[in-house]
């Protein structure tokens, strides 16, 4: 069972307390709070759970009237959150009566036929104030909040759990969830519309064609893939404000949903860090990643495969364990063997080792090279056993003073490990438990 990670957005005019309510419902100080208003310029966003439910939510920048270029489109940002959003939380302030800018926020919202839910802040600063006056703004779910003495916070989650989309199942038994990420314009939508053999996608010269994800289900070898074809995932200062921000998110919320993620590179612009950056994101979500050189039909007459893939391996230290392939969208070049990479790595992520067979390795890998002692403390591996319910292959270590296990025998546990089982293109996860 999987879930689609919904998006809560906190929208209102500038100065009603949205950064410090953020704040308040991810339980930890994350957006930048203060006391003039248009402090929030950047997009703000965390991952939240609540109630076994989790979500994305984004703090937006507070809505004003325009006074120049920069702050043009008050109601733009608003249109691009309740489009992108899958509930909408509307922030006012108790002290102030409703402003025009309050209706224009509740009526762009309401419009979007979202779940929108109304946040009367700053309530201990009005403690007399009476919810009804703002139900004239047409919202029905309203909330009186407070950050500062935390009034209203956990009866605002419990709203937010219970508005939240459902969890979306799908069966992964015989699914594949296949991701194309990447920066703008290297090829990604090109390189969906050549796996699925049809135009699915729009494809443009331009950056930035595709603003949310695109999903399409094929078959292959008697095996269902699911595509997602997400949007460029740009530098945090390069992501322009609006609608590009949500779509960014949407991209990196991706990746959890995802078994497989290609990271897709320009031939002729590779080594970024950008890119390094994504197959970082990849593997710390425990997801499989395959890198994948597009557009290599503009290339192959100036690079040799030995030399790029050998930039290629020193730029990405951190997943040797990653498959590098050669593709070309436009002749279709390779595309088909990403296929075979993705069944290959999914038969990997479902390996089961027996509990025998791991500790006569563990055994044999300690004895050519014992943990090195620290602080005074000898590090002792006794036994192992493998997590049955983790999507990827996942073991627990016991032993003794495991706290003071060095990050270096740790790296060469794992090289250790896949010499024995190679494990293509996933990662794998140690944990070091005291006996």
């Amino acid at each position: 069972m999987s879930q689609k990670i919904p998006i809560v957005a906190i929208v209102g005019r500038a100065n009603v307390g949205k950064s410090s309510l953020f704040n308040a419902l991810i339980g930890r100080r994350e957006a930048i709070v203060a006391m003039e208003p248009g402090t929030t310029r950047d997009r703000v966003s965390a991952k939240a759970s609540f109630s076994g439910q989790d979500f994305w939510l984004v703090d937006t920048a507070g809505i004003k009237p325009a006074a120049d270029e920069f702050e043009m489109g008050i109601q733009q940002q608003i249109l691009e959150a309740a489009q992108t959003a899958d509930l909408i939380i509307v922030v006012v302030e108790a002290a102030v009566p409703v402003t025009a800018e309050d209706r224009q926020v509740a009526t762009t919202t309401l419009k979007s036929r979202k779940p929108v839910i109304l946040a009367v802040n700053k309530i201990d600063k009005n403690k007399k104030a009476e919810l009804s006056d703002w139900q004239r703004l047409g919202i029905k779910s309203i909330y009186a909040t407070s950050t500062t003495q935390k009034t209203g916070v956990t009866e605002l989650l419990e709203a937010l759990a219970d508005g939240l989309p459902p969890v979306k199942i799908k069966e992964t038994k015989d699914r594949i969830r296949l991701s194309i990420l990447g920066r703008p314009n290297v090829g990604k939508s090109a390189l969906f519309n050549s796996l699925v053999a049809k135009q699915q996608a729009l494809v443009a010269p331009q950056a930035g064609t595709t603003r949310d994800v695109n999903r399409l289900t094929v078959r292959f070898k008697s095996r269902e893939i699911e595509l997602a074809d997400t949007a460029g995932i740009r530098r945090p200062g390069k992501v322009e404000r609006g609608v590009e921000q949500f779509s960014v998110l949407r991209s990196i919320a991706a990746i959890e949903e995802s078994d497989i993620c290609l990271v897709v590179m320009d031939a002729e612009e590779l080594n970024t860090q950008l890119d390094q950056k994504i197959a970082g994101m990849v593997k710390e979500a425990g997801r499989g990643l395959i890198l994948v050189i597009n557009k290599w039909d503009k290339a192959e007459d100036r690079l040799s495969r030995s030399e790029v893939g050998a930039q290629v391996t020193s730029s990405f230290p951190f997943v040797p364990w990653a498959p590098l392939i050669y593709t070309s969208a436009i002749t279709g070049k390779n595309v088909a063997k990403i296929f075979e990479l993705a069944l290959e790595i999914d038969q990997a992520r479902r390996s089961k080792f027996k509990t025998a067979e791991l500790n006569k390795w563990l055994r044999q890998t300690v004895d050519a090279k014992e943990p090195p002692p620290m602080r005074r403390r000898l590090p002792k591996l006794n036994y192992m056993v493998q997590e049955d319910d983790i999507d990827l292959p996942s073991f627990k270590i016991f032993g003794s003073h495991t706290n003071f296990l060095h990050w270096s025998y740790k790296r060469y546990l794992e090289r250790q490990f896949r010499k024995t089982w190679p494990l293509i293109g996933t990662p794998l996860k140690f944990w070091f438990i005291e006996k």
